[in-house]
């Protein structure tokens, strides 16, 4: 999905009590500015970190792919299911928790590959996590056609490069709106 704007995910008060929903307290978020203190931070990890806290807001455009190849769906931080719906483009409490349970299960899954997060250790990650399901050569198939997807005309893949820190940082993110009842509004 390509929109000309940038993505923002905005923590907003679900539900929503007249017209528009009306934006989180970014002092819901202020604890995540100490991530960005941390002296052993990678420089991306620290810049969402603050930025979270500041504004109470992720710029989700970088993340996308990722999440979507990582939750088996397309336009998952575009809120894509409730605008087909004919409603506004928000991921409830609930919605929330599950990407941030997705993000969470493949930080600990990269650990033994490092910080560094690219197209080729999400794939061994997602590889290993699915070998050891239900229906695995199946799983495996729809993995590879993902992949396929994912890359260029010329068969280059996407140049990811995330700090595994960051990710974690993301997963916070949507973990604290779970768990305080705050919903996203994706705003494109």
């Amino acid at each position: 999905m390509a929109h000309d704007k940038g993505l923002d995910n905005v923590a907003v008060h679900w539900p929503r009590t007249n017209q528009y929903y009306d934006p989180v307290a970014p002092a819901e978020f202020v604890d995540f500015g100490a991530i960005a203190d941390r002296p052993e931070i990678a420089a991306p990890t620290g810049a969402l970190a603050l930025h979270i806290a500041k504004t109470g807001t992720v710029r989700a455009t970088a993340y996308t792919e990722l999440i979507d190849l990582l939750l088996g769906l397309e336009g998952v931080l575009y809120a894509t299911e409730a605008a087909a719906e004919d409603e506004d483009p928000v991921i409830d409490p609930d919605g929330c928790a599950w990407i941030a349970g997705g993000l969470e299960r493949f930080v600990e899954g990269h650990e033994k590959f490092g910080d560094l997060v690219t197209f080729d250790t999400v794939t061994e990650v997602l590889r290993t996590a699915i070998s050891a399901g239900r229906l695995a050569e199946q799983q495996l198939r729809w993995l590879d056609q993902r992949l396929a997807a994912l890359r260029d005309d010329a068969g280059n893949s996407p140049h990811w490069s995330f700090a595994r820190t960051e990710l974690a940082v993301l997963a916070g993110f949507y973990r604290r709106c779970a768990e305080r009842g705050f919903a996203i509004f994706a705003d494109y």
